[in-house]
């Protein structure tokens, strides 16, 4: 009997273990989320600046 409850003692720190692990890698992921969206948005802005632009040139050039 101590032995199944040594055994699931350990099993329950595994998970434990696990479950701290996955929640320190969620956090990261979740981290890196923002800052791709944060770069996509920047590079959004950019692309839209550009078109404005370049519609602005074209518009200059007789037809």
């Amino acid at each position: 009997m101590e032995a199944e409850f040594n055994s699931l003692e350990s099993k329950v720190a595994q998970f434990v273990a696990l479950c701290e692990r996955l929640r320190a890698e969620n956090l990261e992921l979740k981290q890196q989320l923002a800052a791709a969206r944060g770069d996509a948005k920047r590079l959004h802005e950019k692309i839209d600046g550009a078109r404005a632009r370049l519609e602005g040139l074209l518009s200059k050039i007789p037809g």
